[in-house]
């Protein structure tokens, strides 16, 4: 069954072995520089680069839809045979929305609220970037739907780091 794995940047290589992933989603800052597993092929890595911010700030890069259209695409691409995995450096806020994005493109049918249930349940410290899941409720006609339910899940429990689940795509 295709699964979705999210961690922060610190578990990056055990989770990518754990879960043998063949795909690689970073989601970090712009210019920071992420040393890419050795399993992972070049071709199967996505870097975006923005900050986890919500508005615009002085040095810093929102998350836009040139952003979310290339991690939707990329998932779109992947082939699901093995895992993928998402990171960003806190495993708690870009991963988590890039993760429960991808899960809606991938399952049209599945219910945004229940889905974002699972993600509170699975990771207490889910904080997703609320810009980042309103772009990609737009781009993919959810008319508001995973806003609202981000919205209702509210902000995760205080953590350093997020620990590392997954997303199963049922």
């Amino acid at each position: 069954m295709p699964t979705i794995h999210i961690c922060p940047l610190s578990r990056l290589a055990e989770t990518v072995a754990a879960c043998d992933a063949s795909h690689l989603v970073t989601l970090a800052t712009l210019g920071s520089v992420v040393a890419r597993p050795a399993s992972i092929r070049p071709e199967h890595h996505l870097r975006v680069g923005f900050s986890d911010i919500t508005a615009p700030r002085e040095g810093h890069l929102p998350p836009g839809e040139e952003h979310v259209r290339a991690v939707l695409d990329f998932v779109g691409a992947w082939p699901a045979e093995r895992p993928l995995v998402m990171h960003c450096y806190a495993g708690i806020s870009r991963s988590t929305a890039a993760a429960y994005a991808a899960t809606c493109a991938l399952r049209p049918d599945r219910d945004e609220d229940a889905l974002a249930e699972e993600l509170r349940r699975l990771a207490p410290s889910a904080t997703p970037n609320r810009l980042f899941v309103e772009i990609a409720d737009r781009l993919l006609g959810r008319e508001g739907r995973m806003s609202a339910a981000i919205a209702r899940i509210g902000r995760g429990a205080e953590a350093f780091e997020g620990t590392p689940f997954r997303l199963t795509l049922r």
